[in-house]
């Protein structure tokens, strides 16, 4: 009998691209509802922007 969540790759696999979806892409609340990738990128271009003081 197979098992009905499939082979370990396929599981593997799955549970690597929701970690991937969650991580990185979906809306959160304490970023303004942007994705957490959106989000770090604008923070870094911020960043760029600042001046930096000698």
């Amino acid at each position: 009998m197979r098992d009905p969540g499939g082979t370990s790759d396929e599981v593997e696999r799955a549970v690597f691209q929701w970690v991937a979806w969650y991580n990185g892409e979906r809306l959160h609340s304490a970023l303004g509802y942007l994705p957490p990738d959106e989000y770090e990128q604008a923070y870094w271009a911020q960043l760029e922007q600042v001046p930096q003081t000698a």
